[in-house]
């Protein structure tokens, strides 16, 4: 895994356990939520203060972004949707 997919997995595994959706944590840290949803998937060479900006967010150090992944761990699970059904 390289250092992009580890900070993706941790982001979205600290977003997840925080109960927020990629769109509310893009929100709150002032960046786009495609640019978010990127970072996740490992696409993006995130910047430090997009780094920062999420950090704050989710209440960690942005060091906690860069934690080893164990390859044996499952993927974190996706939010539920609470978008409204087309019609």
């Amino acid at each position: 895994m390289d250092i992009r997919q580890t900070i993706g997995w941790n982001l979205r595994r600290l977003r997840v356990a925080k109960g927020l959706s990629q769109e509310r944590l893009a929100l709150e840290a002032s960046i786009d939520r495609s640019y978010v949803g990127r970072i996740e998937r490992g696409l993006e060479n995130v910047t430090v203060s997009a780094l920062e900006a999420l950090a704050n967010v989710l209440e960690v150090k942005v060091s906690d972004l860069f934690a080893e992944v164990d390859p044996n761990s499952s993927r974190p699970p996706a939010m539920r949707s609470c978008r409204k059904p087309k019609h």
